[in-house]
This record gives C-alpha cells, sequence and structure tokens, in this order.
C-alpha cells in the first residue's frame, strides 16, 4: 500500500452513518485539536446517537449496570464490560455525566484503599486482565489520573515483585493472591505461568498514565513488562501458555470490543502507547498486522461478541471500521517521519 493513511480509507472512517468511528478517526488519525469546534460536535453526536447512547440508556441511575456491586457479572453487559466498552467507543466524562456517574460506582465499589482493582471489591480479588482493564479505562473516560496512584503503585508492585509477599504469607497485607500470583504477569487462571493476555492489559494501562506521574517503580514495570514482550516473538504469539502445547488461535483474531480475551494488535498497541514503535523487535508483529489488511486498505472483523454484550460492531470476517481504526492507530505511529 502506499500510505497507511490513504485518502479512501479515511473517507470510509469519517462517514457520518457510524459518529462513534468517525470522531475517534477524526481525533486519532487525523489529530484534531481537542478545541477544534467540529471535533467537539462529533464527539457530541457520538455521546448522543449509536452505541454509546445505547449502553448509557442501559445504566441505572446509581451508576452500574445489571448488578450491584464491583460489576465483574454477569459477562459482558455488567459495569466492567459496560466501562471497558465505553472507553473503546471513546466515551468520555466531560460529554455525559451518567459517565462520570459510572466511574465513580467503580471506584467505591472495585478499588481497595490499597488500590487493588478487585472483582469481588476485596484485595484478593486482583487479577491482571482486569486491573489492566479497568485502570486503562478510567483513565481514558477522563477520570483524574492522580485517584488512581494507588491502582498503578499496586499493578507495578505485581509486575516487578517490589515490596510484595509470596502468596503463603497470608497475614502479610501486602502479598500476592491466588489469582495475581507472582511477578512478571504470573496468574493462577494460567496454571500460576506468566499470562500475557493479562500482560497486555497492564502495559495498555501503563500507556495511558502520565508520564509525569509514573513514580520509579511503575518506570521499573513499564521496562520488565517490555522486555517481557519484545523478547518474544509476538507475531507467533510465544507465550507462556501453562499446560496447552500451544497459544491460543484467539492471537492471530483482530476483535472488537477487545474484552480480556487479547490479540496480537493489542500488545502492539500497547507497546507503542508506552514508545517503543520504532523498536526493531515489533517488526514481525507489524509485518503481521500489515498483513490482514485488504486491497482496500481495511481490515476484518476476526472475533466479536455479538449477542453477548451491549450491540454488536460488525460482522464476521468483513471489512470493518472499528478493527480498521485500530491498525491504523498503530501504523500511523509507526510510520518515518
Amino acid at each position: 500500500m502506499s500510505s497507511q493513511l490513504d485518502t479512501k480509507v479515511l473517507n470510509w472512517l469519517l462517514e457520518e452513518e457510524h459518529p462513534g468511528v468517525r470522531y475517534l478517526a477524526m481525533r486519532d488519525l487525523l489529530r484534531i485539536p481537542a478545541g477544534d469546534s467540529e471535533l467537539k460536535k462529533a464527539r457530541r453526536t457520538a455521546h448522543f446517537s449509536g452505541p454509546i447512547f445505547h449502553i448509557l440508556e442501559k445504566m441505572d441511575p446509581e451508576g452500574f449496570w445489571q448488578k450491584t456491586g464491583p460489576g465483574y457479572g454477569p459477562k459482558y453487559k455488567s459495569t466492567v464490560w459496560s466501562l471497558l466498552l465505553l472507553a473503546q467507543l471513546g466515551g468520555d466524562v466531560n460529554e455525559d455525566e451518567r459517565i462520570k456517574t459510572a466511574c465513580e460506582y467503580y471506584l467505591r465499589h472495585a478499588v481497595t484503599t490499597d488500590g487493588q482493582v478487585s472483582y469481588s471489591g476485596k484485595p484478593a480479588g486482583t487479577i491482571d486482565c482486569l486491573q489492566g482493564n479497568m485502570c486503562w479505562s478510567l483513565l481514558t473516560l477522563g477520570v483524574d489520573p492522580s485517584r488512581l496512584s494507588a491502582a498503578f503503585e499496586w499493578m507495578a508492585r505485581t509486575v516487578t515483585g517490589d515490596g510484595l509477599a509470596p502468596v503463603t504469607e497470608r497475614k502479610n497485607p501486602m502479598r500476592y493472591y491466588a489469582y495475581k500470583c507472582g511477578p512478571d504477569f504470573a496468574c493462577g487462571a494460567n496454571y500460576k505461568s506468566p499470562c500475557a493476555w493479562g500482560g497486555a492489559k497492564v502495559m495498555l494501562a501503563f500507556g495511558a498514565y502520565p508520564q509525569g506521574l509514573r513514580s520509579p517503580l511503575v518506570t521499573k514495570a513499564i521496562q520488565s513488562g517490555a522486555e517481557f514482550f519484545l523478547n518474544r516473538d509476538i507475531a507467533k504469539a510465544d507465550f507462556p501458555n501453562g499446560i496447552n502445547d500451544h497459544p491460543s488461535r484467539n492471537w492471530w483474531k483482530f476483535g472488537f470490543p477487545v474484552f480480556y480475551i487479547t490479540d496480537i494488535l493489542q500488545v502492539v498497541e500497547a507497546l507503542v502507547s508506552l514508545g517503543y514503535a520504532n523498536d526493531k523487535r515489533l517488526e514481525p508483529a507489524l509485518q503481521l498486522i500489515h498483513s490482514k489488511q485488504d486491497k482496500q486498505g481495511r481490515w476484518p472483523l476476526e472475533y466479536v461478541y455479538n449477542g453477548k454484550t451491549w450491540r454488536s460492531y460488525g460482522k464476521l470476517n468483513e471489512p470493518n471500521k472499528w478493527v480498521t481504526l485500530r491498525a491504523l492507530r498503530v501504523l500511523q505511529t509507526t510510520m518515518p517521519d
């Protein structure tokens, strides 16, 4: 292809029939300044029509979806998944007060005083995929990053192991737990091996955390996590598989939305957001991303949650605006100046 930002593809993404994609393409690909009147208009339209509007209409006025409490279940329409979906759709606390209400509700019910982001509301309920997804979501939705400092410090410790006792020291308030069981993204759900699905979410969250707030511990965790991914062949999903003898096929299925199942594109999204766009070790993964592009410059939807979450976002294996937007964000960042 001649350019990642081909005019025909951009015009396709900017079509008014999909206001959410249009807004994000204007913001992220055209990089229109936040104060621009046309961008503000597009953002408002995205919030008051289409999937963002639909999801918010399903929210309880108190700030939760489906069920009170920490909001992990039922999948994939409860509070956790609704907030994660809203963040991927471009939701913003400054555009709709209901998003702010939902974020406040989640912070009260699912984030502990020591910073654990929990499926149960208690410290033992922490797990990488959840803490990464929700820290990223809350920041992306517009929560003040300083309010998440304890969560990011805790998350950094879980990566490096600094100051955390092993699972067996049950009386120690700062320790690993059954799921978040060790450093380098070790996870009880992955038979105590490092889980790259969860690790990608943690790295994505670190990428959204402002550099000015990153402590030495957070910086150390970013460096450690980057080496975990970059010292492997990302294109081959060469990550620990627990007791399985081969990687999940889902690694190669680019989807939208992305929940706890992770694809190779999201690993690259995370590393690019952390400044590794020009690292030569990303080349095989970037080539894989390019290989999925059709002759019209579009990417297909290969993994769906249709019928499981709020609304559907395209037909399986057909060219998809949301996936194309994801791919172009990455490729634009890796283009030479």
